[in-house]
């Protein structure tokens, strides 16, 4: 009878940790763009700890504005590829973490970290 209560609750136990999500992981830092406003004004854009896997169009340079983002650098612990279309389609580049930035040559309207 011992043995059953046992291997009971052995199996509550896994099946609770199965249940139970995991934390959702995020890069650590921040993430900066360069941009001109649909004003025609030079502005700055960044995320700060953005979630990973997930993609995300960056606030300013959407399809509202016509001209996108670029000058991009990654100051989290995460890699990151940015597009140059928005829903993270059209042309891609990585950018490692840290110490990865580029030009204003690089265009960029979207990114997914991880």
């Amino acid at each position: 009878m011992r043995l059953r209560s046992a291997l009971t609750a052995v199996l509550g136990a896994a099946l609770l940790l199965v249940a139970v999500p995991g934390s959702a992981s995020a890069a650590s830092g921040q993430f900066r763009y360069s941009y001109v406003t649909v004003e025609g004004y030079e502005a700055s854009g960044f995320l700060n700890n953005p979630p990973d896997d997930r993609c995300i169009d960056l606030p300013g340079v959407g399809q509202e504005n016509p001209e996108p983002g670029h000058s991009p650098q990654n100051r989290t612990d995460t890699w990151v590829t940015v597009y140059a279309g928005t829903g993270c389609e059209g042309d891609s580049y990585r950018l490692r973490p840290h110490t990865g930035g580029a030009s204003e040559r690089l265009k960029v309207r979207s990114v997914r970290f991880g």
